[in-house]
């Protein structure tokens, strides 16, 4: 058996591959290309294991790897980092210590999920990423109109009454200017958000997961597809609690002797599902009564951003039990996960 640690960036894939006793067989620069992967792979005289490290150019070299029958590896970099350090008293990894990790069975793995999973993330991602593009552009006409001590009583700026007042606004001419491109942009990335959107629905019409949890106050099409996406198979997570760990909603715990701390949550995992779920939770508690009384005692002693975190972890924990168990959201309250 070989063990093949890859180390790749944008362009260039640097190689290593060792035996089972650890002995250097190759090592080898190609490019970042499936061409070059392919003829790589042929060149091998055996059976062969690689590793690489889980960042955003791993993607096609992976399910090459995998259409060819080899067994792949993704390392959590940060993870790995740590156990290299530990183990073999270096802070860089390189395709060298990757082969000597995998070798080792040293691996902090990272999960993958298939390819149709994959495919509704990056679709998710980047509505996610339209919808932020279109939050900076507004945020840019609002700077416009600070520029010059412009306010106005219109509610909704970008509502209609609000677009026609920006359209007639009288603003200096470089001012004048600016705003006009920005009303293009913002039109087109209006458009384009709405057409993402109703791919994502086309797609969650025969998704029976997705409509289970849209029956959760807060969280619609969208939300329940991002969801999904990030979780993936929901059976990885042994327990409700590994679930929210996974999204970094649970706090920080530090220990001194005998006596523990919590802090803020740790912000590790998912960043996709906890802004997901944070957004929907101020939703929830304006619309279901069992959620609303379980933010009102939180934010009563620790306040309302606390209480919005731990309302979202609560709504994890209810996907979890729903997933699991292909169950409807109660609106009384009495779910499995209590």
């Amino acid at each position: 058996m070989l063990y093949v640690g890859m180390d790749v960036s944008k362009k260039t894939c640097y190689i290593t591959v060792k035996d089972e006793k650890g002995r250097t067989m190759q090592t080898e620069k190609i490019a970042n290309s499936l061409e070059a992967l392919d003829e790589f792979v042929e060149g091998l005289e055996d059976k062969a294991k690689f590793i690489m490290e889980a960042s955003y150019t791993w993607e096609h070299l992976y399910d090459r790897l995998e259409e060819k029958g080899h067994e792949v590896c993704l390392a959590n970099p940060v993870k790995t980092k740590l156990i290299a350090e530990t183990k073999i008293k270096t802070d860089k990894i390189d395709s060298n210590i990757l082969a000597d990790l995998l070798r080792a069975d040293l691996v902090a793995k990272v999960y993958v999920p298939d390819k149709d999973v994959r495919e509704l993330r990056s679709i998710v991602r980047h509505r996610a990423s339209l919808v932020k593009m279109r939050s900076m552009t507004k945020n840019r006409m609002h700077a416009i109109l600070a520029k010059e001590g412009i306010q106005t009583d219109v509610s909704d700026l970008f509502g209609k009454a609000g677009m026609l007042f920006l359209k007639s606004v009288q603003l200096r001419e470089a001012h004048r200017f600016a705003m006009e491109n920005y009303l293009k942009l913002l039109e087109e990335l209006n458009e384009r958000i709405d057409e993402t959107s109703k791919h994502i629905e086309d797609l969650a019409k025969d998704d029976k997961q997705a409509q289970l949890l849209t029956t959760i106050p807060g969280i619609g099409i969208y939300s329940a597809m991002l969801i999904l996406s990030e979780i993936g198979d929901i059976s990885r997570f042994e327990n409700e609690k590994k679930l929210s760990s996974y999204a970094g909603l649970i706090p920080s715990t530090y220990q001194s002797g005998n006596v523990e701390y919590h802090g803020h949550i740790t912000k590790q995992g998912s960043t996709w599902i906890r802004w997901v779920l944070i957004q929907a939770a101020h939703v929830a508690v304006r619309q279901d009564n069992f959620l609303q009384r379980f933010y009102i005692k939180i934010a009563k002693r620790k306040g309302g951003k606390i209480a919005i975190i731990a309302t979202a972890r609560k709504m994890l924990e209810v996907v979890y039990f729903m997933l699991k168990e292909n169950q409807t959201f109660h609106a009384d309250g009495k779910r499995h996960s209590e």
